[in-house]
C-alpha cells in the first residue's frame, strides 16, 4: 500500500514534469521563431512599404499599421460594451433562470471557433449592412469575437471584490452607482484590464475572420478610411508561409511572426505592470 507521503511525492513529480514540459514547448516555439526570423528584422523591415515582387526590398509597415488600426477598432467596439455588460450582470441583474442562461450563453460563445465569427461578419456586417470588405467590418467582427472573453473576465473581477465593500458604502447612504463607481470598479479594474488585453491579444493574432471581411495581402497605400481594405500581420504571415513563391518567403514569414509576438508581448507586459501597480495600492 502506498503511503500518503509517497503519493505526495508522486503528485509533486507529475505536476512538476507537466510544468517543465509546458515551459519547454513554449520556449521551443519562441526560439524557433527567433532563430528563423531575427535575421530579417531591422529598421527597414519595420518602416518600409511592402514590395510585392521583391520582398527583400520592402518592409511590413502597412501590416503593422493595419494591425494597430484593427486593435484600436476592436478596443472601441468590445471593451466598453463588455465592461458595461459585466457590470449589469453582476451588480444590477437579479439571479434567476434568465440571467443564468445569458451567462451560460456568453461562456459558450467564448469557445466558438473564430471561423464562425468570420462567416457571421461576412454575412451580417459585410453583406447585410453593406460595409463590404473593410477595416470597420473586420473591427466589428473581431469585436464580437472578443466580447464574451471581456464580459467573462470583467464579471469574475467584479465578483472578487468583497461584498463588505458594497455593504459599507450602502450603510453610509451611497447609491448603487456611487458604490460601483467608488468601491467596486477601482478594486476590480486591474482584473478587468487584464481580461480585456488578453481578448485583444487573441484578436490581433486571428487570421480566419479577417480574411473574410477585408484583410488583403498587398495594397500600395495605407488605409485612410474605416471603409478601406487593410493589411494585417496574421494574414500577411499566412500568405508568406503558404503561398508566396519567393525563396525568402519563409524567412520573412518568421520575421513577421517575431514582430507580432513582440508586439503582443509588449502589450501584455504593459498591462501586467499596470495591474501590479494598481494591486500595490490596494489596502484590503
Amino acid at each position: 500500500m502506498v503511503s500518503e507521503h509517497s503519493k505526495q511525492k508522486i503528485y509533486f513529480v507529475f505536476f512538476q514534469s507537466t510544468m517543465i514540459l509546458s515551459v519547454a514547448i513554449l520556449l521551443f516555439v519562441l526560439i524557433f521563431i527567433f532563430y528563423g526570423g531575427a535575421g530579417v528584422v531591422n529598421l527597414n523591415f519595420l518602416v518600409n512599404m511592402w514590395s510585392h515582387r521583391e520582398i527583400t526590398q520592402g518592409g511590413i509597415f502597412p501590416a503593422i499599421f493595419g494591425t494597430f488600426l484593427l486593435a484600436v477598432g476592436v478596443s472601441v467596439v468590445s471593451i466598453p460594451l463588455g465592461i458595461c455588460t459585466a457590470i449589469y450582470l453582476n451588480e444590477y441583474a437579479k439571479e434567476n433562470l434568465l440571467t443564468r442562461t445569458i451567462k451560460l450563453a456568453i461562456r459558450n460563445l467564448a469557445g466558438v471557433p473564430s471561423i464562425v465569427y468570420g462567416i457571421f461578419g461576412l454575412a451580417f456586417f459585410a453583406l447585410f449592412l453593406k460595409l463590404g470588405g473593410s477595416l470597420i467590418a473586420a473591427s466589428l467582427t473581431l469585436g464580437c469575437m472578443t466580447l464574451p472573453w471581456i464580459i467573462t473576465a470583467s464579471e469574475e473581477s467584479l465578483k472578487a471584490v468583497p461584498n463588505s465593500f458594497r455593504e459599507g458604502s450602502y450603510a453610509l447612504g451611497a447609491t448603487k452607482w456611487q458604490t460601483i463607481k467608488t468601491n467596486v470598479l477601482p478594486h476590480s479594474f486591474s482584473g478587468i484590464m487584464t481580461g480585456a488585453i488578453l481578448g485583444l491579444s487573441r484578436a490581433m493574432g486571428e487570421t480566419a475572420p479577417i480574411i473574410m471581411v477585408g484583410a488583403t495581402f498587398f495594397i500600395a497605400h495605407l488605409p485612410s478610411s474605416p471603409f478601406d481594405k487593410f493589411m494585417a500581420m496574421p494574414y500577411h504571415l499566412y500568405i508568406l508561409a503558404t503561398q508566396h513563391s519567393s525563396p525568402y518567403a519563409r524567412e520573412y514569414a518568421l520575421g513577421t511572426a517575431l514582430v507580432l509576438v513582440a508586439l503582443i508581448f509588449m502589450l501584455n507586459l504593459g498591462v501586467f505592470a499596470l495591474r501590479y501597480n494598481l494591486r500595490k495600492k490596494k489596502a484590503w
